[in-house]
């Protein structure tokens, strides 16, 4: 008896604990649909690129689906993992993990709670034994976009504007998902200028590096002084320090995710931009209509998932010509007659 006394408390206080999280890290927008909750990512709500996109997403399945979501945004590492257990504990019929960091947690989670709903952003699919992807549980979306195809013209885009033909990539975390972004934009800009340089740097190793804007900052104003015309950045809020340094360098700057000219308007010529609104968006409306599908879901240009801003704010600062060379590679890319690369080589 007193062993079960014990067990008892012990669970009351994990579960107090948990609750604690939700005035801290958390909001609710009620509504009376589906139960949606959703984990931010590092660099949390504000990055302007990312996590405000799941956002957008979000509040648009509350306005036009009745959606009931509540937002956690972590702090600290561990709080990743506890912010989804509570979601799930608490019979969410959705819960969504903005950013790869969440796969390993989605995938336990998934298992645990097989009634349940997961998604994750950006998920990285484990391999096995084999070198294979493993099956994901059926109550488990990876919601993955093609990144290297947006990024592949971003890069045909830098350098064809470069006089110096000299461009430049800076990156969040060292990781294969922002490797994506930095082989693609490698490739477009070698395949329209073989002759041109690009400089590649990341602001570091672990997730801090994607919300770092004195880093980004640091970085961007290197890679100008030595000649660099227009830097691309795939590095969450640290970007926003590569739009600081092109400022101050009168210089040019490629936003990421979504469109980031607002932040520096006649310094960011376009965004890459990746519909994770759309993507969030369609994700609670197939739960709405009991028509959710685990598995691998994919999303590049000719799904609209990835693409780039072009539009009356940066119209001006796009070459007519450069323009039309980058529509003609998108639309090869789109047929299938471009083949873009994903992996260093």
């Amino acid at each position: 008896m007193r062993a079960l006394l014990v067990l008892v408390a012990v669970l009351l206080s994990v579960h107090v604990g948990l609750l604690l999280l939700r005035p801290a890290g958390s909001s609710e927008q009620v509504g009376h649909g589906p139960r949606v909750g959703i984990v931010f990512d590092m660099g949390g709500r504000g990055d302007k690129s990312f996590n405000d996109g799941a956002y957008v997403g979000a509040m648009r399945a509350v306005a036009q689906l009745g959606a009931q979501v509540r937002f956690v945004e972590p702090g600290e590492g561990s709080d990743r993992e506890a912010g989804l257990r509570l979601l799930a504990a608490e019979g969410m019929d959705l819960v969504l993990g903005v950013g790869f960091i969440f796969s390993d947690d989605l995938m336990e989670l998934a298992v645990e709670y097989p009634q349940t709903a997961f998604a994750g952003i950006d998920f990285a699919v484990p391999t096995g034994n084999d070198g294979k992807p493993v099956t994901l549980p059926k109550n488990l979306a990876a919601l993955k976009f093609r990144e290297e195809q947006g990024s592949y013209l971003m890069g045909a885009l830098a350098a064809l504007s470069s006089p110096n033909k000299k461009i430049g990539f800076v990156g969040g975390m060292d990781t294969p998902l922002i490797h994506k972004f930095e082989v693609g934009y490698k490739a477009g800009a070698k395949r329209v200028c073989p002759e041109c340089e690009v400089v590649i740097q990341y602001a570091g190793v672990t997730p801090e590096a994607f919300r770092n804007p004195g880093k980004g900052k640091e970085l961007g104003l290197s890679q100008y002084q030595h000649g660099v015309d227009i830097i691309y950045h795939a590095a969450g809020s640290t970007g926003l320090g590569v739009f600081e340094a092109a400022r101050a360098m009168k210089k040019r700057a490629i936003g990421v995710d979504s469109d980031q000219w607002a932040e520096a308007p006649g310094v960011v010529m376009t965004s890459m931009v990746k519909q994770v609104d759309t993507v969030v968006y369609e994700a609670v409306a197939q739960v709405k209509a009991k028509q959710f599908s685990g598995g691998m879901h994919q999303f590049g240009l000719a799904e609209g998932g990835v693409g780039y801003v072009y539009d009356d704010h940066n119209r001006g600062d796009i070459d007519p010509q450069v323009r039309k060379q980058v529509e003609e590679l998108k639309a090869l890319i789109i047929a299938g007659q471009i083949a873009v690369p994903s992996e260093r080589r």
